[in-house]
């Protein structure tokens, strides 16, 4: 089958699909027949509630219509600004980024070491992808994914309620009018957030599982409702929740405040269930009653399960932190401040408060909170050393500043979703940190005389006893010290497993004269503009030629060092002594095969000569896959460098067809 453009392809699978129709749906009466057949063939079926990228590209439209006909994200705009970033296409389902033939090899490089897929297969890619994660895994990413879309609302809100709650402490700001109105406002959009996290979480993580978000939100709100008692004043005691029964089964009407993880796992059942309920409702009532039932099983799934075995899983452990403290010494204190931290991803952390309380009524004196403020700075260390080690991502700079300036005021869920948990490592770095600061606060007797407040404002209530000002700062030193060390270490132990070690790249420092390029393989030689294939037509991955080939062995065209194999082996990039690159490229949309009919004879790192053989492809098989067989050869070149087309033609694979100068 010959290669077909969008418009030739959307065509034939419109035919194909009416016939298939046609053939299914037979009616006993001719005359309904007849009717079935003349509206299939005049309906479009390339419409309905799901947008499908090909039913725009029928009509031959690019991505700027695309983007202004909403169809599109504006975002995809920006694309095109990001630096060696060349062009960017759309093919068939397909979103292409140009990078060029030097770029391209040093992109995938950085890519498959940052996903581990170094020497592994196509098809070792997909099975890997296909498997399932563990169950610490799979909690891991959920929560990364979920905080990604809601971080910017975390970040704000956290600084607001630092810098508010330290200016709310200074007689300039409370005394004057203005200024108090101006922090009081700013504190009222700091708590915004915070107020209705469990809310923002429900809709994101019933999103990411494939519900729909506004069924999660109307989940997320039920668990705030004002008629349910608040979970912090359950906690201390001071308010006695409604009880009702369900079968005799009674039911605590308990709020949710500061449940993330319980509002996570909502997320997970208002999806499955939105997903179950539309496939099995009829559509004639759908709209009504799919969402109904989602909305109320889960409601009462939320009262009856979900909620109660969070509150219990929160319960068990931080009792169990808290035993630590009063029972294991300074090897509890440890364990406490390096755990702490793990409590605020539950959101359980709030049960804390309530013994706080508890301490300073029976004896003056609450140890907890410095240890959970060291355990907060850990964390906020993780993020310095996570930023050091990442100095040069603008991205990363963008994110780990701002969290970690919300630490100081002790806030810790920006550091905590947007940095440690999503890498892994940052947050076991901040642990030991906060575990050895830990240490520190039980050897200096460290306490404080108040509760709900830690990090910088936190110093106001410690108890000044023992030198606790300076114990105070030195605890927190040592925490914010500590985690930055570990992470930077754990950060080049991870580099060092995944980096390799052996430079890839030609020392070329010596002048190089010029260099002669053959064609790779046998067939007509012509200019790449003329290729069947838009990306290489474009030349935005270089200058080239495109090859109409009679077999299928592909040998270097000059001497060089291998820099990639593709693991689908459709392609090979090599480095020539001048730095300049090239990319060889067989077929067209060949990768789709996974390497079915193609053979590699060189490995990445290799140095070969002119002629050496580089790979084989089966032609007759690519061909009867319905893809075209054309090769392309794509040249990056080094600064200064130029080239110089040669020939084109029918060629033996001997013929020079390019120069590089």
């Amino acid at each position: 089958m010959k290669k077909l453009n969008p418009v030739e392809r959307s065509n034939y699978i419109n035919k194909r699909y009416k016939e298939y129709l046609s053939s299914t749906f037979k009616f006993d009466n001719d005359k309904t027949q007849s009717i079935f057949e003349k509206k299939l063939e005049n309906e479009n079926l390339f419409k309905g509630p799901y947008v499908d990228l090909i039913l725009p590209f029928k009509k031959g439209k690019n991505i700027n219509e695309l983007i202004d006909e909403g169809i599109m994200s504006p975002l995809f705009k920006k694309l095109e600004n990001i630096d060696s970033v060349k062009g960017v296409f759309i093919a068939g389902n397909q979103l292409q980024l140009i990078f060029g033939a030097g770029l391209v090899n040093e992109v995938y490089e950085v890519f498959s070491r940052y996903t581990h897929t170094e020497n592994m297969s196509l098809g070792d890619i997909k099975a890997q992808s296909a498997q399932k994660q563990n169950p610490i895994q799979t909690v891991i990413k959920s929560l990364s994914d979920v905080f990604i879309g809601i971080m910017p609302g975390i970040l704000a809100a956290a600084l607001l309620m630092g810098i508010t709650g330290v200016l709310g402490k200074w007689d300039v700001v409370v005394n004057n009018e203005t200024l108090y109105a101006i922090n009081k406002l700013a504190s009222i959009a700091a708590n915004g957030i915070f107020s209705i996290l469990p809310m923002a979480v429900c809709y994101s993580a019933t999103k990411r599982y494939g519900g729909k978000p506004i069924l999660g939100m109307i989940v997320g709100a039920i668990m705030l409702d004002s008629s349910l008692a608040n979970a912090y004043s359950v906690g201390s005691g001071s308010v006695v929740p409604e009880v009702i029964r369900i079968f005799g089964f009674p039911i605590e009407l308990v709020g949710f405040q500061g449940g993330i993880i319980i509002a996570l796992m909502m997320g997970f059942v208002v999806a499955k269930l939105d997903i179950f309920f539309d496939k099995k409702v009829p559509d004639f009532i759908k709209l009504l009653l799919s969402p109904l039932c989602t909305v109320f099983i889960s409601t009462v799934l939320l009262f009856t399960v979900v909620g109660p075995l969070g509150r219990e899983l929160g319960n068990l452990i931080t009792g169990s932190l808290i035993w630590m403290t009063e029972n294991l010494g300074a090897l509890g204190y440890m364990i406490f401040a390096g755990l702490q931290q793990i409590v605020v991803i539950t959101g359980l952390h709030h049960i804390i408060g309530a013994v706080e309380a508890q301490l300073i009524a029976d004896t003056g004196r609450n140890f907890l909170n410095p240890l959970m403020s060291v355990a907060l700075m850990g964390q906020g260390g993780a993020v310095l050393g996570y930023l050091i080690l990442n100095w040069n991502d603008v991205k990363a700079r963008e994110l780990c500043i701002p969290s970690f300036a919300s630490t100081l005021f002790g806030i810790s869920e920006p550091a905590i979703f947007g940095v440690n948990l999503r890498h892994k490592f940052p947050l076991v770095a901040g642990c030991l940190g906060g575990a050895i600061a830990g240490a520190y606060v039980y050897f200096a007797d460290l306490a404080a005389l108040g509760f709900g407040t830690s990090a910088l404002p936190g110093i106001a209530i410690t108890d000044p006893t023992n030198n606790g000002y300076i114990n105070y700062i030195i605890a927190h030193i040592i925490a914010l010290s500590t985690g930055l060390v570990f992470c930077v270490i754990l950060g080049k132990v991870k580099d060092k497993k995944t980096t390799k070690v052996e430079d890839s790249e030609y020392d070329v420092s010596e002048k190089v004269g010029n260099i002669e390029v053959t064609s790779p393989v046998k067939g007509r030689v012509k200019n790449i503009g003329e290729s069947s294939d838009a990306t290489f037509a474009s030349k935005c991955m270089g200058d080239g030629i495109a090859v109409d080939v009679i077999d299928g062995e592909i040998v270097a065209p000059c001497d060089g060092k291998i820099t990639i194999v593709f693991p689908s082996k459709h392609a090979i990039g090599m480095k020539l002594k001048d730095g300049s690159s090239i990319l060889i490229h067989c077929g067209i949309d060949t990768v789709n095969m996974d390497g079915d009919g193609f053979e590699t004879f060189v490995d990445v790192d290799q140095e070969v000569k002119k002629g050496d053989l580089l790979l084989k492809f089966d032609i007759d098989l690519v061909k009867e896959k319905g893809y075209s067989t054309e090769t392309m050869m794509s040249f990056e070149l080094a600064d200064k460098r130029t080239l110089q087309m040669q020939y084109t033609g029918q060629t033996q694979g001997k013929d020079v067809v390019a120069v590089v100068k």
